[in-house]
Formats: structure tokens, sequence, C-alpha cells
């Protein structure tokens, strides 16, 4: 009997059946909601398991039956259709019976006539498109999210190859580097089935990244990645931004994506809008310097459709341009924690096709829908600037040692890429570290993901983000120090430090030198535009000369008063900021009546998204922390720079202590601040009260700047009670302002004439612990004549976040000062300069400009390195064939619009041997 069963068993064909089992739900494994930290103790149990045979005509019926009754309920009692779809359902369940399967074909025969019976001409197509958001990390670590792509990948192949019409659509250039690099068989099969047409990769970038929060430059870097990849890998460019979640988006995207041969735009999440509707789904979106692209929101304000009546109709009757546009997309498939398309979707949406009384229905590609949309825009509307996004405000502040790492890597590269490219053009031997780069810059670009940046993320992804940032900090202070000995190397002079200075204006700073024995001195350093100065010896520094002395005072009652000539600060006994003179006018920057520096506590529990939103009604439980008399104490005691410093009990559980520094010729007073912080729901903001009346506020985005209302006429304006900016804000009169500057903060506001940085907050999901600990950052205060253009308040903010670096010169340093590259007007800012990326031994180098006045300028590039030829490019670096640019004594002229970035390849002439 045993031989018998073993025989048979042999003759069987075989079948492997493997189980993927974590503990965690769809999305992850929070305890009580689904946003709240992994819960440790969570447990399932299987109980059951079964094979089942699949019957293929159950399913139809059951498919028919279910949009049937959809459509009846989704046309309601008024329309005819709806009766005659509830009718054909009753029919095919009465002739329909379980226990005799030829009674199928007749209900299927019922429902195929109803489904048969056409629409007209005019109906609104919808083109249904299989898609599959993963967040790139977020509930869960990086590591789960190569498997997550990797399972729903999977399973759209088995849906491309069971349904040759099925098209998927997929984003972010790096889940798809991780699936080539740990599943390498699927990946062949999407390179297979992107030459089919049925995958087709879209975007353009390396993870779908915040729209608020990254450099101009990285967002430049991710579509530069993101479209080499995908052109590299699949043969062609994306022609579509492809940015369904993220939290708002940039006045500067539709410019950035035109340069990055880019004309489309796709999101759903103004949707979320949380006061006003957005009054659009399809209309051109206008950036800040005028650039425009065609911009879709799915009017069913998903992108995890699942292709039901419900939400086919609700794509016809939410969309907000009925009569401009005939067109709209349908994302389905399961999203955010992955899975992707099932067959009974596209059953769905392949049986919706074309019936009477629905919009007709197309599996459809990105391609075609933009190729409809565009035919038929002559009537759509414009929306010019940034798309906010009225919810998620506090993201601009989850997390400050995150944004504290983005914007120290960002600067980091940015001198990495400019001292090795000066390496290169002043030394034939010097290798640009082209590789290691690309490697920095993508960990840097993976950490902008629209999850991470931000902060809504768990203490896993944090703490994997935070060692990506001391990775790129330790390679990129390795490769500084390289670039620094290829620079020194051959030149005369003693040993000792070079001064480097990676921005492109001439610079006179104090600067701490270190010292034999691990000591500091303070020198008062002038350092040419993009080069560099010896510091052999202190006799070398420039003296004071005509400058005045920083002067300290402190009064008996406890106050401290610090003054350079060019602005006069004072601090009452606790710390507070009472007054800050513009010297030259004796104009008060502070209003009368208040005090600076004060630093508030807010309650900050919001409805639902802890670690994303701050709510409006915070802003009423606003608490004034009150400091100490007594406390404030004179630091450095005056001549090149002075300083007073104080300690803060914010409360029982967390502390500031503060040092409040003014240098010779420094327009700016900065304020070095550490705190530590243990609290819960609450918000940390600093404010200052100017002596100004201005209906806006200005603030820095990428590449420019753009204004928003100090006031709340309108829900609009009210719902930008918190926005964001980058290294400054400025509230300005006729002949006067005050600029607020910072070095890694981003959420701020202006109310009437409060200025008001945000700081820390103390979410508790899905990261218990986010904020917790040691903080040190630093902000400025500015105070200025006449505009913030003229009165240098952009080249400030740059100086605070980009400080002179002193570099040992491991052999003898340069003699004498050196300059690289300098622009002959103020108002255009040389942002970048690097290697291209096709580069041939090196010798070629792009230079990224842009216009930071708003302002139309000629302007001359100078420059030192021996170029052979110049010519514009777009930003993925490829030549403008009418770009050239005459070499005019070492200088190329340049004309610019407002806000306007340009980019340009140097060719340079190879290095004597």
């Amino acid at each position: 009997m045993e031989k018998a069963w073993c025989g048979e068993m042999e003759n069987r064909s075989s079948l492997t059946v493997y189980v993927e089992v974590a503990c965690n739900g769809l999305l992850g494994a929070g305890k009580g909601t689904m946003i709240a930290a992994p819960d440790p103790e969570k447990m399932f149990q299987v109980s059951r398991a079964e094979l089942a045979v699949f019957c293929r005509d159950v399913h139809r019926l059951l498919v028919d039956l279910e949009l049937l009754l959809g459509i009846a309920k989704g046309l309601g009692e008024d329309n005819q259709r709806s009766f005659q779809a509830l009718y054909t359902a009753n029919q095919m369940v009465n002739v329909c019976d379980p226990a005799q399967p030829e009674t199928f074909l007749v209900a299927q025969a019922l429902a195929s006539r109803f489904f048969g019976q056409r629409g007209g001409e005019s109906q609104h197509t919808v083109h249904a498109m299989g898609h599959c958001h993963i967040d790139t990390a977020w509930l869960w670590p990086f590591k789960e999210t190569v498997r997550k792509c990797a399972r729903s990948w999977a399973s759209a192949v088995q849906l491309m190859e069971q349904n040759p019409d099925f098209i998927f659509a997929c984003s972010q250039a790096q889940q798809l580097e991780w699936v080539k690099s740990h599943y390498p068989g699927l990946y062949a099969r999407l390179q297979e089935f992107a030459c089919r047409g049925q995958f087709v990769p879209v975007g353009g970038t390396w993870v779908e990244m915040d729209g608020n929060l990254p450099s101009g430059e990285a967002m430049v870097r991710q579509f530069l990645q993101g479209q080499s990849f995908f052109l590299q890998e699949f043969g062609k460019m994306c022609s579509e931004f492809w940015l369904p979640d993220t939290f708002g988006y940039s006045a500067q995207l539709p410019q950035i994506m035109r340069s990055c041969g880019i004309r489309h735009f796709l999101t759903q999440k103004l949707s979320w809008n949380l006061v006003n509707s957005f009054p659009h789904h399809t209309f051109f979106w206008e950036g800040l310097d005028g650039s425009r692209v065609l911009a879709h929101f799915p009017p069913g304000d998903s992108y995890g459709m699942q292709g039901s009546v419900e939400e086919v109709l609700k794509t016809v009757v939410k969309n907000r341009d009925k009569g401009r546009s005939n067109h709209s997309a349908f994302l389905f498939g399961f999203g955010d924690g992955g899975g992707g398309p099932t067959q009974t979707m596209v059953d769905r949406l392949k049986r919706l096709h074309n019936t009477d009384g629905l919009p007709r229905v197309q599996l459809s590609s990105p391609g075609r829908l933009f190729s409809a949309l565009e035919s038929g825009s002559g009537q759509l509307c414009t929306w010019v600037g940034e798309l906010f996004l009225e919810l998620h405000n506090g993201t601009y502040t989850t997390h400050a040692q995150i944004k504290k790492g983005n914007r120290e890597c960002e600067r980091i590269l940015h001198d990495v890429e400019l001292l090795s490219s000066l390496a290169v053009a002043r030394s034939a031997q010097f290798l640009y570290p082209a590789a290691q780069l690309q490697h920095l810059w993508r960990l840097l670009l993976l950490n902008q993901f629209h999850d991470v940046v931000t902060g809504s993320c768990i203490q896993l992804v944090a703490e994997e983000a935070m060692c990506h940032y001391e990775d790129i900090r330790s390679h990129g202070n390795t490769l500084l120090s390289a670039a620094a000995a290829a620079l020194c190397a051959g030149e005369p002079g003693p040993e000792g430090l070079l001064i480097v200075n990676t921005l492109p204006w001439k610079r006179t700073e104090v600067l701490a030198l270190p010292r034999p024995g691990g000591a500091h001195s303070l020198a008062l350093v002038t350092v040419p535009s993009m080069g560099y100065a010896p510091a052999a010896a202190p006799t070398s520094l420039q003296p004071l000369q005509t400058q005045q002395p920083v002067f300290v005072v402190q009064e008996t009652d406890g106050s401290v008063t610090l003054d350079n000539g060019i602005i006069r600060v004072r601090l009452d006994p606790t710390g507070c900021l009472t007054s800050l003179v513009l010297v030259a006018s004796g104009r008060e920057a502070i209003a009368e009546g208040t005090v600076g520096n004060q630093f508030v506590l807010f309650d900050d529990v919001p409805l639902y998204w802890d670690a994303w939103d701050v709510m409006d009604y915070h802003l009423e439980t606003r608490k004034p922390v009150l400091g100490q008399a007594g406390t404030l104490a004179v630091g450095t005691e005056g001549g090149l720079r002075g300083s007073a410093w104080f300690l803060l009990q914010i409360s029982p559980n967390s502390r500031l202590s503060q040092e409040v520094v003014l240098d010779v010729g420094c327009p700016y007073v900065r304020f070095h601040t550490e705190v530590h912080w243990h609290e819960a729901h609450k918000f940390l903001k600093v404010e200052f009260p100017a002596r100004v009346r201005s209906p806006q506020a200005t603030y820095e985005v990428q590449f420019g700047h753009l204004q928003r209302p100090t006031h709340h006429n309108t829900s609009w304006d009210w719902a930008r009670f918190e926005v964001w900016a980058h290294r400054w804000m400025d509230l300005s009169e006729h002949g006067f302002g005050l600029a607020l500057l910072n070095d890694c903060k981003y959420g701020a506001s202006v109310r009437g004439n409060v200025l008001s940085l945000s700081l820390l907050r103390a979410p508790k999901a899905p990261d218990a612990t986010a904020d917790m600990g040691r903080h040190e950052f630093t902000y400025a205060l500015m105070p200025h004549k006449g505009s913030f253009q003229d009165a240098g308040v952009i080249r400030a903010a740059y100086s605070l976040n980009f400080p002179l670096l002193a570099l040992p010169a491991p052999g003898p340093a340069p003699a004498a000062s050196w300059s690289a590259f300098s622009v002959s007007s103020p108002a255009v800012v040389l942002e970048t300069v690097k290697q291209a990326e096709t580069s041939r031994q090196g010798r070629t180098l792009v230079l990224r400009l842009y216009e930071a006045h708003g302002s139309h300028v000629d302007c001359w590039l100078h420059t030192s390195l021996p170029v052979q030829e110049a010519v514009l490019c777009d930003l993925l670096e490829q030549r403008d064939p009418a770009g050239h640019l005459p070499l005019r004594d070492s200088r190329l002229k340049l004309t610019f619009s407002p806000f306007q970035v340009r980019s340009l390849l140097l060719l340079l002439q190879p290095p004597p041997n």
C-alpha cells in the first residue's frame, strides 16, 4: 500500500509553495492606529490555510453583479439607466442557479447585453492606469521597501502577462535600482515589458521627494540622477513629473521640470486641503520665472482606486474643469504600503469600457492621457505660483536633526564639488571623485523622500537617515581635504592653512583659526570669490584698519549692549532683545513696547496626523517663556567679536542656552542656540516683533523668493498660518526692513509685524522619540536700509550657511590669494560648479547660475580658469545647439530674466604637465 502510494506521488507533478509572513498590517504595525509607533507585542495567528480552484465564470458573474449594483446606486433614482442596471441584476439572480453551472452563461449574457449598450461621443474618457505608489520609507525601513517593490512588481508582471492591454506606471529610480540589485530576474522582466509599452517608468526623479524642503540644486539632482537612470536602463527619459503624495509644491518646480525635459505634471495631494478646495483638476501651472507645465490632478482624488463604479463616477462628477477638459486619469492599485493592481480591478475596468450612462474607460498610459489633454488645452486656466498644501504644515519642523542633516549635507556636497572642480583645473594629477560624489548625492536624495526629510517616519527610518548624513559628512570632509591638497600642490610658501570661500563673492569675516595644541584664535580674513587665501601666520591676516571694533557694555541693571558701528544690539537681563538699531540711520527695528528673541511655547495637538500637522488652533495657546533676570553675562568682550550668553528654563524638563554674537563688519547679529528638549505635544518658536508695516512678507524658496500675506483677509490667507522658507525671510516697508536668517530651519510665519521662526516640535506618532534630546542651531537678525535685495540679505543668508573653510595645507600653502569665478551683478548667484556627468578626463565643468532679485539683468561671469569653449546647456547638461558663448578677456556675458536658472558647460584646456 505504501509502495503504491509512493509510486502514485512520483507520477504527479510537484508544486512548491512559498509563503512570506510579516507581523504587520497593510501599512505597518502601529499600536492602536495606523500611524502610531510600531507595536513590538503585536501578534498574528494563522488559523487556517486552504488551496482552492479558481472558477473564472463565477468570478465574472460576481464582477458583473457588483458593477451593476454600483451603477444602480451611483446613478441614483432619477436616472433611467440606474433602473435598467438594477433590473438586469435582478434578472441575473433569477436565472442563476449555483447548483447548475450551465445557468452561469445565461446570466452572463444578460450582463453582456447591458454593458454592450454604448454611450455617445460626448462621454468623458477615463484613462485607467495601473499604479503602485510605494513610500520609499515611512512606517517601515528602507530595506522593507526593497521587498515591497519585489512583491508588488512581480504581481504587476503577472497581470501584464495575462492582460496585454494592461499598462503599469512606475516611478522612483531608486526603487528600480534596488530591484535591479536584489532581484535581477524580475528586473529583466520589467525591462522586457517596458519594451512592449506595458511597463512605463514615470516621474523622472530619483525618489518622489518632498516638494518644499530640498534646495534648488538638490531638486535638479533628483531629475539629473533619475532621468539619467531611466535613459540608461529603459532607453528613454520620462516626459511627466509624477509626484502624487507630497506635501506642497515649490513655485520653481515648473522651471526645473521644463529644463529637465518634462512638460507634464501629475499629483493629487492638494485634494487634502483642509480649508479651501483647489479650483482645478486640469490646468497650466506657471512657475516663478514664467515657465509653464500642463498639470493634472486625478479628479477621483486618489492614487489607489480599485475600479469601482463609485470611483469612476466620482472622476467625472468631481472634475472641476468640465467643459474645458474631457479626459481624466484614474490610478488604480493598492498603494502606500504596496500591492498594486489586481486582476479583479482590471476586470472591472475592462467591463466598463464603453457603457451607456457611464464615462468611457480606457486602459491607458500617461503619454496617451497627456496627449489627449494637450489636444484640448486651449481653454484651460492657469495657476501662478506655489501649490500650497493646506495641511501637514508641521513637516517643516518635525525631526529637526533630519532637517539640519539635510541642510549641512547640501552644503558639504556643494563645497566638495566646487573644490574638486578647481583642483581638476589646477592639477593634471587630480581625479574628480565622480563615483564617490554620485554615491553621496544619491544618499542625500534618498533621504529627501517626502516621508523622511519631513520627519513623518518611524524612529528606525530617522536613525538610518542620520547614519546616511554622517556618511556624507565623513566622506565629504575627506574629499574636501583631498581637493585642498591638490590646490596646494606645487605652490611656494610656508606650510599652514588654506582659507577657502565657496561663495561667488568676496568675503571679509571673522574666523576662528586652529592653532597648535587644539586652541583657536580669532582673525579677520578676506577671501576672494570662489577661491582661497593663505593663512600661514597671524601677521598675514587683515588688521581692523578702518572698521570699528565691536564694543560690549554691561549695564548695572544686567542688560548688555553690543555695537559694531553697523548695528547696535541691546539685550535685557533675561536675554530678550529690547533694541536693534541700524546705526547709520538711527532706525529702530524692534516694535515699540515689545521684545524680540522671545521664545514662545504652544500646545500642539493635531486632529490626527501627529508628526505631519500643526493646526491653526495652536495659535490660541501661545505662552511666552519668561527668563530670569541676572542670567545674562558677557562672553567675548569685544574687538573682533563681542558676545553675551544666557540660560533659559523652558519647562521643568527642557532648557535652553544661547550666545548672542556680533562680529566686526557683520550686518547681522547671530543667535547660537543649544536646546535640551523633552516635551510632549509642544511647539517651540522664537518671535521678533518688527517696527515695520507691510501686507506681504518675503520668503526664500529654491532659486528665488516669493511673497505671502501677513494678514488673514481670506480663507486662502488664513490657511498660510504656518509656511516654509529656506535660509531667510524678510518683512520690509519702503526704505527699511528686517530679515530673519537661519542655518537649518524651515518652518516660519509672519503675522502682522511679528516674524516667527519654528524651532522644535514634540509629536508622538509615528515616532515617539521625535525631536527629543539635544539640538544646536543658529539664526540671525539683520535690519537693513532699502530693499532686501539692495541691502544684501540674500548674500548674508548664504554666508551664514556656507562658512569660510580653514583647511590644513598638507604641504606648502599658496603664497597669494586666488579666485576662480566672480559675477559682476549682485542679482546673479553662481550656485554650483561641478564636473559634467559625461566629462572626459574631467575637463568639462558645469556652472549653474540664477537670478535672485526678481529682475532682468545682464552680467559678466569672470573666470581665471583656462576655458577653451563655453556653451549653454539645460539642467540635464545637454548642449544648446545655439548656445555658444564667446569668451572675451576671460569673461562671458549672460542675460537673465527674473528668477531664471541658467546652466553652462565650460570645456577646460589641459593643464601644463
